[in-house]
């Protein structure tokens, strides 16, 4: 018995070594930033890569997010219908109200918690939709930064708004300035600079263009479907 609990306890160091070691390589401090114009430029060159006027004029967007919730989001009503499990709740974009269509009976301080939630999962999921279209929303700071590659990242930091304000995200472009990957700092990930892909566009009807694909290194996909 005593010999299995020394083979029992090497195998949890080792573990433990392994994710320390995992954590010490793979987390990043945020680098080095230059705000100014030519921050705000390239931001403006990204949204416009991706058809931004073409994103303001959409007023009808829905999507499924990794399978589990499911959003229909009227734009020009400021309104979205969120549906996950056998919940179904109608919530104002704007005022950030909501009312619970499913279940239909429920007392009242079950549907408080039903739209707070609903909240949390559109203002994560859509950002998933259109993050890079938010790069000058209220509350934002834009930099130049340059990564351990060498490469140039445009930096986005969200000081206020949002389920978890000051987070930071690291836009990498191709040559047409182009959302490639996005690097993140943010509160509910236990790394710094976890890199997800931005691929597999979708142009809408409006001609706006959508990634439906975010994929870490590990090949975990941040997915969206029934993009329409």
């Amino acid at each position: 018995m005593k010999k299995l609990f020394r083979i029992l306890a090497v195998i949890f160091l080792t573990l433990i070594l392994g994710l320390f070691v995992f954590y010490l390589v793979k987390n990043e401090s945020l680098p080095e930033e230059t705000a100014g114009p030519k921050a705000d430029n390239l931001a403006i060159e990204m949204m416009e890569s991706l058809n931004k006027s073409a994103w303001d004029s959409t007023t009808n967007v829905s999507w499924t997010f990794k399978g589990i919730h499911h959003y229909e989001w009227n734009r020009t009503k400021n309104s979205v219908l969120v549906k996950w499990d056998e919940n179904e709740v109608l919530l104002n974009t704007i005022n950030q109200t909501g009312e619970v269509i499913r279940p239909e009976k429920i007392r009242e301080e079950g549907k408080e918690e039903l739209i707070k939630q609903a909240f949390g999962y559109f203002n994560n999921d859509s950002f998933w939709l259109c993050a890079p279209f938010k790069a000058f929303d209220p509350g934002t700071e834009r930099s130049l930064v340059t990564l351990k590659d060498g490469k140039e990242g445009l930096k986005v930091t969200y000081t206020s708004g949002g389920s978890t304000p000051g987070d930071s995200y690291v836009w990498i472009l191709d040559e047409n300035n182009k959302p490639i990957s996005v690097k993140m700092w943010v509160s509910i990930l236990p790394l710094g600079g976890m890199e997800f892909t931005w691929e597999n566009y979708l142009t809408l009807k409006s001609g706006a263009l959508i990634a439906q694909d975010h994929i870490l290194y590990n090949g975990v996909n941040i997915n969206i479907d029934n993009l329409k």
